[in-house]
C-alpha cells in the first residue's frame, strides 16, 4: 500500500496530446498515425485540415473536424477536474505510461490514473469473468488472484459486479497491487455501488480510465476498456462467462497482442461455464486448477515467481541479475532481442523491426529480461543490455 501520488496532476507532453485526445474525430489508432506521420503530438497539433488528410485513415472531413475542435477543448478544464479528484493524466509520450500497453495496436493516448502506477505492475495478470458469478466463481477469483498477489503479480480487471470485484477483493485482502480499470470517466463510478472496494483499490493500485472525467458509464465503452485491461497484463485468466460477454472479448483481444490465456474449467449445467470450456475445447486457452499452470506459461519471469515467498524477488531480481551469462535459460525470442544489442540502447519498435517479431512479445520479453538480469531500462522505452551482471 502506498501514499497518494505527489507528482504534477500533467506533464506538458501530457496536456498536449490532452487537446488531441479530447478533439472530434481522434480516436487510438488515428492518434498513433497522426503522431508517427507528423514525428511527434507538437507536428500534429500545427497541421493543417489538408496536411492531417494525408495520414492514413483521415479524410479531408475528419481532419477538418479535428482541427475545428482542437482549438475549443478546455484542457485547462479538464486538468483541474482531474486535480479535484486527485488524478493524475499519463500520456502515451510519458516515461510512467506502462510499457506493455504502449505496444498494443490502439494505445489509450492518455490515461486518467486515481492512484499509482509502479514499475512492477508490468508483470501482471488480468482476471475476468462473468458479473452473474455461482459462489464457486467468486470463490476462485479472489483466491486466484490472492495467489497472484503473493508471487509478486500485480492484478488487473474491470471493477464489475461478479468475478471482476472479487479478484480486487482478494488482491487487496493479500496486500498486493491491483489495478481497476473504468468504462467511464473517473468523477463517475460504476457500479456505484462499488465506492468502499473502489477506495481500497486505490489504496493498492489505482482507478484507471481513458475516458475524459465526466463522461458518464455508458454500455458502448466497455468493450473498448477491455482491451486495455488485456495490454496492461502478461496473460488474461478467465473464470466464469457466457460464450457471448465481455470476459471472452477480452480474452480475444489477449491472444491478439500474443499474451497468455488461462481457463478455470466452467460446471457443464450453467451458461456461465460455457465461456471457459469453449475456450479450453478449442485450445484458445491453457486449463488452469492452480497458480503453477499460470506461471509455468510466464517462461523465465514465471519461475523467478514461483521461487519467490512473495513479491520481494522481483526489485531484488532487478537489482541483482545472475553472474551466470549463459542463453540456455532463455527462449527464442529472448535470444534473438539479447543477440541484436550491439552498443547502443534500442526501444521496444526497433527491435521489433529488427527481428520481425511482433512489438507485443518484445515486451513482454523485455520483462522477463529484465528481472533475469539480461537488461535495463535506460530511459522511456528505451532498453540496454546489462553488460556486467554484478553492476
Amino acid at each position: 500500500m502506498h501514499a497518494p501520488d505527489s507528482r504534477p496532476v500533467v506533464s506538458e507532453a501530457a496536456r498536449q496530446c490532452l487537446r488531441m485526445h479530447l478533439s472530434d474525430g481522434v480516436g487510438p489508432i488515428r492518434f498513433v498515425r497522426m503522431l508517427k506521420h507528423f514525428g511527434g503530438i507538437d507536428g500534429a497539433l500545427r497541421a493543417t485540415a489538408t496536411e492531417l488528410a494525408r495520414v492514413d485513415g483521415i479524410g479531408l472531413a475528419t481532419a477538418e473536424k479535428i482541427v475545428a475542435s482542437r482549438g475549443r477543448v478546455d484542457v485547462d478544464g479538464e486538468v483541474e477536474a482531474a486535480r479535484a479528484r486527485g488524478v493524475r493524466i499519463v500520456s502515451l509520450l510519458d516515461r510512467e505510461y506502462p510499457p506493455a500497453l504502449k505496444t498494443i495496436a490502439d494505445p489509450p493516448p492518455c490515461l486518467y490514473v486515481r492512484g499509482s502506477i509502479e514499475a512492477a505492475d508490468a508483470v501482471a495478470l488480468a482476471i475476468v469473468g462473468a458479473r452473474q458469478c455461482s459462489r464457486y466463481g467468486a470463490e476462485q477469483a479472489e483466491r486466484f488472484a490472492a495467489l497472484a498477489c503473493r508471487a509478486g503479480l500485480t492484478v488487473v480487471s474491470g471493477l464489475a459486479r461478479g468475478v471482476d470485484s472479487y479478484a480486487h477483493k482478494g488482491a487487496v485482502s493479500a496486500e498486493g497491487r491491483t489495478l481497476a480499470v473504468l468504462g467511464c470517466g473517473l468523477n463517475h463510478l460504476y457500479p456505484p455501488d462499488a465506492s468502499e472496494l473502489a477506495e481500497k483499490v486505490v489504496r493498492h493500485g489505482a482507478l484507471l480510465s481513458e475516458l475524459a472525467m465526466d463522461v458518464p458509464p455508458d454500455e458502448k465503452n466497455f468493450p473498448r476498456r477491455n482491451r486495455i485491461i488485456a495490454g496492461l497484463a502478461l496473460g488474461t485468466l478467465v473464470i466464469e462467462a457466457t460464450a457471448r460477454s465481455g470476459a471472452m472479448i477480452t480474452a480475444r483481444l489477449a491472444s491478439d497482442y500474443n499474451r497468455e490465456v488461462f481457463a478455470v474449467p466452467g460446471r457443464l449445467d450453467t451458461p456461465q461455464g460455457d465461456g471457459c470450456n469453449l475456450l479450453i475445447q478449442k485450445g484458445e486457452a491453457k486449463l488452469v486448477i492452480g497458480m503453477g499452470d499460470i506461471l509455468s506459461e510466464l517462461g523465465a519471469a514465471g519461475k523467478l515467481l514461483m521461487q519467490a515467498e512473495d513479491g520481494a524477488a522481483l526489485s531484488e531480481a532487478a537489482t541483482a541479475p545472475k553472474a551466470t551469462r549463459s542463453t540456455e535459460s532463455l527462449d527464442d525470442t529472448q535470444r534473438k532481442i539479447v543477440g541484436i544489442f550491439d552498443s547502443e540502447p534500442m526501444s521496444i519498435d526497433a527491435l521489433a523491426e529488427v527481428t520481425g517479431i511482433s512489438p507485443a512479445r518484445i515486451a513482454a520479453s523485455l520483462t522477463t529480461l529484465q528481472l533475469t538480469g539480461w537488461v535495463k531500462r535506460v530511459g522511456g522505452n528505451h532498453f540496454d543490455l546489462v553488460t556486467d551482471p554484478k553492476k
